[in-house]
């Protein structure tokens, strides 16, 4: 999967969870902009982690700011998944 195709994955997930037009939904908006609370953000992780089969480690969801933050996680994470699994 490709860093395009989780980036509209990811904003699928947080347009749905917000029930909010996925156009809406762009890497720069920050959370506050999306009005996205702490209980927000741990839902739209625990679907992050279904969605992409990873495990987002909990101290960083809270530095977790805008789209762009978690569409880099989840490629860092999934990039590092790989790159055990091939070891």
């Amino acid at each position: 999967m490709d860093q395009e195709s989780v980036e509209k994955r990811c904003i699928a997930i947080i347009a749905k969870s917000k029930l909010i037009p996925e156009d809406t939904v762009t890497r720069e908006k920050t959370f506050d902009e999306l009005e996205i609370d702490s209980l927000d953000k741990i839902n739209i992780s625990f679907e992050i982690e279904d969605a992409f089969n990873i495990q987002i480690p909990d101290g960083s969801i809270s530095s977790i700011k805008t789209v762009g933050d978690i569409v880099d996680g989840v490629i860092r994470l999934r990039t590092e998944a790989a790159a055990t699994q091939t070891q």
